[in-house]
């Protein structure tokens, strides 16, 4: 993917995008279902057949209903996303996107967190040429 998948699709595409991979499965009626504010069946059968000519959904024939998933995984999403926002809102700056969960005003990390943490920039740095600086 050349382009952030995020930056790709609209508002309404990324909620559906959230549902099919909250759900795995669905069909347009479930997904209208958990879609906020008042969009016709019809609206979202259309949105989902453009999430499915740009290749981000695919659907199956069950009976007469079409159930979708994305033919996305969900992994490629989250790291489209991650990079989209890193991008955008941290200049593409991995210190800087760790030094704001960090030092952030939310939730405070435990001390299991930051071991975890800790064990993935250790691990970072042993696999990185040139590792360990």
């Amino acid at each position: 993917m050349v382009k952030s998948l995020h930056s790709i699709l609209s508002r309404r595409e990324r909620q559906i995008m959230d549902i099919l991979f909250r759900r795995g499965r669905a069909t347009a009626a479930e997904v209208m279902e958990e879609l906020p504010g008042n969009t016709s069946y019809s609206t979202v059968r259309t949105q989902l057949r453009v999430l499915e000519e740009k290749g981000h959904v695919r659907h199956e024939e069950e009976g007469v209903r079409y159930v979708y998933t994305a033919a996305v995984p969900r992994h490629a999403a989250r790291k489209s996303a991650l990079k989209h926002l890193v991008e955008t809102f941290f200049d593409g700056s991995a210190e800087k996107t760790v030094a704001a969960l960090l030092g952030g005003e939310g939730r405070r990390l435990t001390d299991e967190e930051l071991e975890r943490i800790a064990d993935l920039i250790a691990k970072t740095r042993k696999d990185t040429p040139g590792g360990s600086r």
